[in-house]
């Protein structure tokens, strides 16, 4: 008998992925700085911020497409249509980490920054969001004290590395 795409019976509710939206603000926020490291000095302002939404979007969907075939939820079957809309949903802020260090690359830009000042500022933008994303992590996995202090200077260390990685190995790419 197949599955209605309704949670009408117990055991048939949508399968989630129990992650903490942060965990994917996080994740999120890397590929952004990834992109804006990458491209930043190559592209455009308006195609780095589109490349930068469309590997997201690609990113977002591949994991949720694995997540649902493959992840610790599944019960043996294929996911239904409402549990890939309630994954999708669940992992929206992969893709909305981008919004703010995208405003911010797209506003310098408009006040006359060089594209590719403007990524570096962007860049910044998406390391200070990886430190707030890191520290709400922390707060909404009940740490206190040293470890939330502890998981938010990982971020930033994070940050630093990928400052590092764009100012020393890309250069020597060009």
């Amino acid at each position: 008998m197949a599955r209605s795409s309704t949670a009408s019976e117990p055991g048939d509710e949508p399968r989630r992925l129990g992650r903490l939206p942060q965990a994917d603000g996080i994740y999120g926020t890397i590929i952004t700085a990834s992109v804006l490291i990458s491209a930043g000095d190559e592209l455009a302002t308006l195609p780095l911020a589109l490349s930068v939404l469309l590997t997201l979007a690609v990113y977002w969907l591949a994991d949720v497409y694995a997540q649902l075939l493959a992840g610790p939820h599944a019960r043996g079957s294929l996911p239904t249509w409402h549990d890939a809309r309630a994954a999708l949903f669940e992992t929206w802020p992969l893709v909305s980490a981008s919004f703010s260090p995208l405003l911010l690359l797209l506003l310098a830009w408009l006040l006359g920054a060089r594209s590719s000042v403007a990524a570096t500022i962007s860049l910044i933008g998406a390391i200070v969001m990886l430190i707030i994303y890191s520290w709400s992590a922390a707060r909404a996995a009940k740490l206190r004290g040293l470890q939330v202090a502890a998981v938010t200077v990982v971020a930033a260390l994070i940050g630093v590395l990928m400052i590092v990685l764009k100012n020393v190995v890309l250069v020597h790419l060009h």
